[in-house]
């Protein structure tokens, strides 16, 4: 559930260092600490899950690439149906699992380990697919495709994507999303993605910047403290930590023309 920056981004420093030059345990162990691994909120997750009509006590659902689960936890709250959260990272699930106990919601509420380009349900089983911040993993336009077969007819995806909001944008940030994530695109280019896959786009809304700003930047901060505290000494941790706060910098500067888009759409028979 990282962002795509966290991802793939590269220190200013001649080391050139991404994300996958350190070990998954460091970066699960940065991000632990951190309810929502990329940008979002409660409200956010709420605004998108008002788009979606088809839910009932027996409706199964997936969060994937769900990190610790602050969104499952606000969508099993507020939504009927079983959900299962999947992601990679051990870890993670470790928590998400402890948190939907803390929260009483163990009964209908599960994390799982396990890659979403091989999920582990059955065709035409699921009647919501969630996806906050996470889809870029396997590719937009794949995920949905390849996803798509586990659906019910008439049952909605929803995720939130990095998407161009100019047509046209300095050379610095677009030079660094062609880097990062060469699939990122302009909103309209998305939603005929959406159809094109066999979808009925349903609702598409922007991300406001608190999701960045307040729920994802401000939280990381004292993330890194904790980190940098735990790792003392450890140059290793110390650039992994300096790594994070590139990404703060570059959203400042041209959030006018970037940002996380939510998506929601219906599959049509």
């Amino acid at each position: 559930m990282f962002s795509v920056y966290t991802k793939y981004s590269k220190t200013m420093s001649n080391e050139n260092k991404t994300i996958h030059d350190f070990e998954l345990n460091l970066i699960c162990d940065f991000f632990s600490n951190m309810e929502r691994q990329g940008p979002g909120s409660p409200e956010v997750t709420l605004k998108a899950l008002s788009f979606i009509d088809n839910l009932t006590d027996k409706s199964l659902i997936a969060d994937i690439g769900c990190g610790t689960g602050g969104q499952t936890m606000v969508l099993a709250e507020h939504a009927p149906g079983r959900i299962t959260g999947l992601d990679l990272f051990p870890g993670f699930i470790n928590i998400f699992n402890r948190n939907a106990k803390q929260s009483g919601l163990q009964d209908r509420v599960k994390g799982i380990v396990g890659s979403m380009d091989n999920l582990p349900f059955q065709e035409e089983e699921l009647d919501l697919i969630w996806s906050e911040g996470a889809i870029y993993n396997i590719g937009f336009e794949r995920g949905l495709n390849e996803w798509r077969k586990y659906l019910k007819a008439g049952g909605y995806i929803a995720v939130s994507e990095s998407s161009w909001f100019t047509d046209e944008r300095p050379a610095e940030i677009n030079d660094f999303w062609m880097d990062a994530y060469p699939e990122i695109d302009t909103i309209p280019n998305q939603v005929a993605k959406i159809h094109k896959a066999g979808y009925l786009p349903v609702a598409t809304f922007i991300l406001p910047a608190t999701c960045w700003t307040d729920h994802y930047f401000a939280p990381k901060k004292t993330a890194q403290e904790i980190f940098l505290s735990k790792y003392a000494g450890n140059k290793t941790a110390e650039e992994f930590s300096a790594l994070q706060a590139d990404e703060e910098v570059l959203y400042d500067k041209y959030k006018e023309f970037y940002g996380y888009t939510f998506f929601i759409a219906k599959k049509t028979e």
